[in-house]
């Protein structure tokens, strides 16, 4: 109530309402509602007319001046336009999004310009400051480079065209207001690149509104700074090297400000001191620059000098520089605050005279403990200290240069004595500020991070792994005892059996150590908390476990820094002593040791994936919620996080949980399409950097994170490109550096073919441009795309040329084209020669073209970090590096994500054995086959079928005497609207299925298969009919003969009595073995018999008596006709004979009717109603069929369904007799396979000179070091691993490594191990012992290993 009575009495009541007008205009209602409440109280009549009258209303030029620029400021967002996002705020998921490409263009339209600064600075561009902004108002003239604008226009409902209100578009409002309008995550990106970018970072920020200050925090907590300190010691410089999270650094802070209005620029004097190669602060004659902006009046910023340790370091440690914008009389709360928080203050001033405000406050500052270098303007005095540490120096007539030169010499004099220290976070504690970091949300997630990280607060981060993360240690040995799995020697499969159970209890061992307290508060806080929580929760967890690991990697970098530089300089002198072994060996231990203290939320992730992975295999009952794991990390990736597909540390691929974790992936987005981008190069090398800046990607790039293993991101490509793909996502894959560390080369073979295999597109990365440089990486990239060649996969590649000097040189360049094709050529005839293939260049092995498949990078710094900002020319590159790969991807269909998941099965698997090709098996691409398959087995059992009733309805017809021959044509005519119908459906299923692409390769021959196909039945039908009509003829002469062929049928019957007897009587079990087609068709027969005699005996006669039931209508239906039309037309018997036949002969067989005793017959209805009574007699005996005449059938069920079911590939697998499982008989030119193979003791395979019988499954004998003889005279033997080098019958077999074993068959070698040993005459004994694992396995499980296999490759 006392604002309302000041208000009246200091102007008038008209005040009030003009008041409440202004707060609505700005959309305060909150302060309408007081206003209004107390103006009620006080009995103000705002409804009296002369508050009406405008003329009355007298505010005063400053409150007009403040609410205006109040407006402005709160509007600006709308010019870019953001007025959505001044609420809804922008978020980083809207930048994970490929979207179109950053224009380059030397202006841009305002509403492009938000967008255009994002993007550009994602992509390190620091001229994204400096984006000119095309005229879109016609109002302005021609000439200006940037918007002229109305902000009355745009914030009140009714127009104003004043021109005289237009003003300038400051660069700085566009950074500001992108701020304001971005959520807390976006902002503190923005802020991390800001930084990358060696710009200032705002460090208070008045509300554009409300004007209340605030500190944000939260958006350095990324940013960490690294320097070298140089202190002198004993008379030498001392270099010490700090890398610190610049939140937690403490040093000195110089606090620059203004009073009054100046001619010369602060902030560019602030740049000449701390990098005079780039405008850290954003001065008045930056590009753009202007006296009019609207969000940077009031806003403190920071920026840190960093020395590099060189004798040209400005300063000698890291030294914060703070700014305050604007007339720091006018901003009396933030000045006063850093002058508090300050090491030096330093205040530029017009003039020095009494009387005046600044004077006052340069007193007060005066009479501070603390230094004070006063700047003035208009004066020509040099640098004079006065008492107290404190200094006065005039500006006028004074270079720049010489100003900046004294300025750094009085502040290293300052600061070379005590002076207090500065510190980020001290500023959540300053009165009236607020801090972004107090936000309920943010301290949320922070309190359950606390939480975790106070559990290992102190400890180092080896005993943090192994306390914490046990299952991580315990996975080492796992992986190297799995490894071990794959390359077994000796007594193959005991060893096997002992290893698998040592697999066993360490996965047991993993579960009882899984529920460590740092898991537990890890995975609850991920299922408990929000959306947002959760997401603060993750970000304070990294942020705070880096802070723990921080001080360690910084000391072990700078001794490895000083170790190197000893390696580098023994190099120099072609020193090849003992002493640079030493040095190097020194250097690779500081190396493992980096590793060592390396700790980060993905050690954490991995650790889930273990624990999962334990449990779904021992399927332990767990307090722990280890089967929502895989949703958790979908949600995840799902959301932008990176997530890691190879473990650096074990070298290992969790097959396992990658699969559920994908399988929540399809089940949240769908099987969407993918395609996917992996990249390769040597360590160090600026990958995970170049895909960051291209794709606003989190890869870990900071000191000391290289990447280790592989991880993957999800990028959602936006609804404005979308059309233009053929896919709905990019799955980026980041690897480490091939060359890195103690990496061995079959490590980096390994890693490349397992990247290249998985990628639509590799990006491979070249470090530098020397032949040196490149020759190991190429060896190992061309020696990967050849592998995919022979396995099929056909992924495309970019080159990348980073940190080439000049790459505008086109002729440099041509030339380095040159040297790269002739190094990829060379290198491919020596992977050609390694793998076994005929390569004479490299575009033999994949498609490439020198000319638009290499791109030259700038180098990434422009100068010399730490100071140096990113290279424009870098930023140009990741531009068009960018646009090379959208180009490329629109003509690919990618890959579904779960084609992907299958693949990094298909492709890990291979790479655990020795030969990738000879091991790899595309187990997508054997499922769409199979698939494949099964349509072929219904489009020609589609035409079988009617092929049998074409064959039924001409046999009758033969039979009836009435078909003398067979045409072939005729037969095609009559299947032509099947065999169309078949055309069609399979035309929609070569075009429209989902794996269409996948299937394409088949289409032709499956095409010719079913044409193949017709032409057999019909070449069949043919005959047999033929045979038919035939036989019909030689009859007569049969009958002439019979007793002679009697006889003799008799004489054979006796001989194969004879042979029979001398025979032994296999079991069904060896008759399968030995000659399974015969057995498959005596299952057959035996099913259908039980099927038609037993199980389902009255449906068989149920449609038994219904087709006595159709053929009874349909011959009193020919009864009814024939008599009809007899009598109608007045026809005699001979007639009625003749039509009778006629009607029955297309679906019965007839002797012909003799009418001979019955021409006295003329009632012809007497003669239907006798034939109707005497068919009542015939269907009652037809009734009463026996199944068993079944038997004596034309065409027998049984056979039917041999024919079709049989009709297959019956070859057989060298080694242990499985049968082939392709349904195709000529499946050529695909090699014969089977899903699972048997032991070799099923075929009676044994060692040679022994009685010891062969126990191992031949898929682990074929990835042995062992050999075989072809026969047992044979005096040549072949090694398992090349097999197909031993003749016909192994040639075309596809026999891949594989350690799954059917229980079904070691449950029956244990089950019939003596009747196996009786049959074939060896023992299981010695090396070929039954290994006890194997003796575990039930009946009842060797029944469902069937099941579940037979399912699986029904899929």
């Amino acid at each position: 109530m006392d604002t309302v009575d000041k208000m009246k009495e200091t102007y008038n009541e008209n005040l009030v309402k003009k008041t409440i007008e202004v707060l609505r205009v700005i959309k305060r209602n909150d302060l309408v509602e007081r206003l209004v409440s107390l103006a009620s109280k006080v009995t103000l009549n705002m409804d009296k007319p002369e508050y009406k009258d405008k003329e009355s209303f007298d505010f005063s030029e400053e409150i007009c001046g403040t609410e205006q620029h109040k407006r402005e400021s709160k509007i600006l967002p709308t010019r870019f336009p953001l007025q959505d996002k001044y609420e809804q705020k922008f978020s980083p998921a809207d930048l994970l999004k490929i979207g179109p490409p950053v224009k380059q263009s030397h202006d841009t339209s305002e509403k492009d310009l938000a967008h255009i600064f994002l993007q550009r600075l994602m992509m390190l561009d620091y001229r994204a400051r400096y984006s000119p902004v095309r005229q879109d108002n016609p109002v302005v003239s021609g000439s200006q480079s940037v918007l002229v604008f109305n902000i009355y226009n745009m914030f009140s409902d009714s127009a104003v065209s004043d021109n005289s209100l237009q003003s300038y578009m400051h660069p700085m409002d566009v950074q500001m207001a992108v701020f304001h309008c971005s959520d807390s995550f976006l902002k503190q990106t923005v802020i991390t690149k800001l930084s990358q970018c060696q710009y200032v970072l705002p460090l208070l920020v008045p509300d554009p509104v409300t004007k209340d200050i605030e500190c944000p925090l939260w958006t350095f907590r990324q940013i960490k700074k690294t320097w070298k300190k140089t202190q002198i010691k004993d008379n030498s410089h001392a270099i010490t090297m700090k890398t610190v999270p610049i939140c937690k650094a403490e040093t000195p802070m110089v606090f620059f400000f203004r009073l009054g209005s100046l001619p010369v620029s602060k902030s560019q004097l602030m740049n000449t001191l701390i990098n005079d190669r780039h405008s850290t602060f954003f001065d008045r004659n930056s590009p753009g620059s202007s006296k009019s902006h609207l969000l940077m009046d009031g806003v403190a910023e920071i920026a840190w000098y960093c020395p590099a340790g060189k004798p040209n370091d400005s300063f000698t440690d890291c030294i914060a520089f703070c700014n305050l914008h604007g007339d720091a009389l006018s901003f009396e709360k933030q000045r006063e605050i850093l002058i508090e928080k300050s090491s030096v203050n330093v205040v530029l001033v017009p003039t020095l005279e009494k009387g005046q405000k600044s004077t006052t406050v340069i007193q007060d500052l005066y009479k501070l403990p603390k230094p004070l270098i006063i700047l003035i303007t208009d004066s020509v005095c040099g640098a004079v200290q006065m008492k107290n540490n404190n200094y006065k120096m005039g500006l006028k007539h004074r270079s720049q240069p010489d100003v900046s030169g004294e300025l750094r010499g009085i502040m290293r004099k300052i600061l070379s004595e005590p002076h207090r220290s500065f510190q980020l976070e001290s500023m959540a504690e300053v009165s009236g500020v607020t801090v972004d970091e107090d936000d309920e949300v943010c301290k949320t997630g922070k309190a359950a991070a606390m939480k975790l990280v106070n559990m290992v607060q102190g400890m180092e981060i080896s005993n943090i792994k192994y306390t914490f993360l046990p299952c991580q240690d315990l996975c080492h040995e796992w992986c190297k005892i799995n490894k071990e799995l794959h390359h077994l020697k000796g007594n193959i499969e005991q060893e096997k059996s002992q290893k698998l159970h040592k697999l066993r209890i360490i996965r047991q061992n993993q579960c009882e150590a899984s529920c460590s307290e740092l898991m537990k508060s890890f995975t609850e806080s991920l299922l408990s908390l929000e959306s947002k929580e959760k997401e603060y929760f993750l970000k304070w967890t990294q942020i705070l476990i880096d802070a723990l690991s921080t001080e360690d990697i910084s000391l072990i970098l700078q001794s490895y820094d000083e170790k190197w530089t000893e390696v580098l300089t023994l190099k120099k002198k072609h020193d090849k002593s003992d002493l640079l072994t030493s040095k190097q060996t020194e250097l690779e231990k500081l190396s493992q040791k980096l590793q060592s203290a390396t700790f980060g939320l993905e050690h954490i992730f991995r650790e889930m994936g273990q624990i999962y992975e334990a449990h779904r295999e021992v399927q332990a009952e767990s307090r722990h919620d280890w089967a929502k794991y895989p949703e958790l990390a979908a949600d995840l990736m799902i959301s932008g996080h990176p997530v890691e597909l190879m473990d650096g540390d074990a070298g290992h691929v969790p097959l396992t949980w990658l699969s559920s974790l994908l399988d929540e992936v399809i089940k949240k987005l769908g099987d969407q399409r993918v395609f996917v981008l992996s990249v390769l190069g040597v360590q160090s090398s600026g990958k995970s950097t170049m895909l960051n800046a291209m794709f606003g990607l989190k890869f870990a790039v900071s000191a000391g994170r290289c990447t280790k293993g592989a991880f993957m991101q999800l990028l959602e490509v936006s609804e404005e490109i979308k059309k233009d793909f053929k896919f709905e996502y990019v799955l980026v894959v980041d690897t480490e550096g091939l060359k890195a560390g103690t990496a061995t080369l079959h490590h980096d073979n390994e890693l490349a073919t397992f990247v290249v295999g998985l990628g639509n597109m590799t990006l491979i990365n070249i470090f530098g441009e020397t032949p040196a440089d490149m020759h190991d990486v190429l060896q190992i990239v061309v020696q990967a795309f050849m592998r995919m060649k022979k396995v099929k996969l056909s992924p495309s590649c970019v080159f990348v040329h980073q940190n080439v000097p000049d790459i505008t040189a086109a002729e440099k360049n041509m030339d380095g084209k040159r040297r790269l094709q002739e190094k990829l050529d060379q290198m491919a005839q020596l992977a050609a020669k390694e793998e076994s293939c005929d390569a004479e260049c490299f575009s033999d092995v994949i498609a490439f073209d020198v000319q638009t498949d290499v791109k030259y990078f700038a180098q990434l710094w422009e100068g010399s970090p730490p100071m140096a900002p990113p290279n424009p020319g870098y930023s140009e590159s990741i531009q068009e590096l960018k646009n090379i790969i959208l180009s490329k991807a629109k003509q690919s269909t990618g890959i579904t994500i779960s084609h992907f998941n299958r693949k990094i099965q298909d492709l890990w698997k291979a790479l655990m054995n020795e030969q990738f090709v000879f091991s790899f098996k595309n187990t997508l691409e054997i499922a769409v086959y199979r698939r494949l398959e099964v349509e072929y087995g219904n489009w020609t059992w589609a035409l079988r079928s009617n092929m049998l009733a074409i064959e039924n309805e001409l046999h009758t017809i033969i039979e009836n005497g009435n078909l003398n021959k067979v045409e072939h044509s005729d037969l095609f005519n009559k299947m032509s609207n099947k065999y169309k119908e078949v055309e069609k459906d399979m035309t929609k299923y070569f075009e429209d299925d989902r794996d269409k692409e996948m299937l394409v390769q088949w289409r032709g021959r499956f095409e010719n298969k079913i044409k193949e196909f017709q032409e057999e039945l019909v070449r069949g039908v043919e005959r047999k009919l033929d045979e038919v009509i035939q036989q019909k003829k030689a009859c007569k002469k049969l009958d002439d003969k019979k007793t002679e062929f009697e006889n003799k049928l008799l004489q054979k019957s006796k001989e194969l009595a004879h042979q029979l007897a001398e025979k032994e009587d296999f079991d069904a079990f060896i008759n399968y073995i030995r000659k399974p087609r015969m057995q498959a068709e005596a299952f057959i027969k035996e099913k259908v018999n039980t099927y038609m005699f037993t199980e389902y005996k009255d449906k068989a006669l149920n449609i038994l008596g219904k087709n006595v039931e159709d053929k009874y209508k349909f011959v009193c239906q020919a009864l009814f006709d024939a008599t009809n039309k007899v009598k109608t037309q007045r026809g005699d018997i001979d007639m009625w004979a003749e039509e009778f036949s006629s009607f029955l002969k297309d679906k019965l067989t007839l002797d012909a009717i003799c009418c001979q005793n019955f021409r006295d017959i003329n009632n012809f209805d007497f003669l239907k109603d006798e034939i109707e009574r005497g068919f009542v007699s015939i269907k009652k005996e037809m009734n009463q069929l026996s199944l068993d005449k079944m038997k004596e059938f034309r065409l027998r069920p049984d056979q039917i369904l041999i024919d079709q079911l049989c009709s297959c590939c019956w070859e057989t697998c060298p080694f242990c007799a499985a049968v082939c499982t392709n349904t195709i008989k000529d499946h050529s030119p695909e090699d014969h396979s089977v899903p699972f193979h048997r032991s070799q003791a099923v075929k009676g395979w044994h060692y040679r000179n022994t009685e010891i019988m062969s126990v191992e499954f031949c898929t682990t004998k074929v990835a042995s070091d062992g050999r075989f003889y072809l026969n047992y005279d044979s005096e040549i033997s072949i090694p398992f691993k090349k097999y197909r080098t031993a003749g016909p019958k192994y040639a075309n077999w596809s026999i891949t490594p594989d350690e799954s074993k059917l229980k079904y068959w070691t449950w029956f070698v244990c089950r019939f191990q003596q009747e196996l040993e009786n049959y074939y005459g060896f023992k299981f004994m010695e090396y070929g012992e039954i290994p006890s694992e194997w003796k575990t396995h039930t009946k009842e499980e060797a029944i469902q290993t069937l099941y579940e296999t037979y399912s699986a490759n029904c899929e």
